[in-house]
């Protein structure tokens, strides 16, 4: 059975699409230093390219393996970020960045979320929750942390 967490997001200081792309960043490198294989999933290509950017400006000893989807070796890196529906996934782990919960959630075992604490992105972020119950899948809501996010 599929399993979802929300992280709750505190409201920072600046751009909150930042925030909650860089939360998005900490989980795939948890996820990567736990071993598990993951799908970014994003509205746009530009988003997809800003997290691919952001993955890169890690510290070296936090570097993360990644990979727009169809780029990279054969079968991607540990991390690949898309915003086009992948046929079937091999990975494990999703982290959804799109406003929209996506169809194929449920063929991962573990899917993290974020809720912004920007009122508009909340609200997708409820929506989103509802999707994923009506589909079958546990649901958590965790504050985020980044000393021990991901928790699952």
């Amino acid at each position: 059975m599929s399993h979802a967490i929300f992280y709750l997001l505190e409201q920072a200081s600046g751009d909150t699409a930042a925030s909650h792309f860089d939360a998005a960043c900490h989980v795939a490198a948890e996820c990567y230093s736990n071993k598990q294989k993951c799908l970014v999933w994003c509205d746009n290509q530009q988003d997809a390219e800003q997290i691919d950017e952001l993955l890169w400006q890690l510290p070296t000893e936090r570097f993360v393996p990644h990979n727009l989807l169809g780029d990279g070796p054969k079968g991607g890196a540990a991390v690949e970020i898309t915003w086009e529906t992948p046929a079937r996934s091999n990975r494990t782990v999703l982290i959804n960045l799109a406003s929209e919960a996506p169809s194929f959630s449920r063929q991962f075992r573990q899917v993290f979320d974020f809720v912004p604490a920007e009122e508009n992105l909340k609200q997708q972020a409820r929506n989103r929750y509802k999707s994923y119950r009506g589909a079958g899948i546990s649901l958590d809501t965790k504050p985020f942390n980044q000393v021990n996010a991901p928790q699952g």
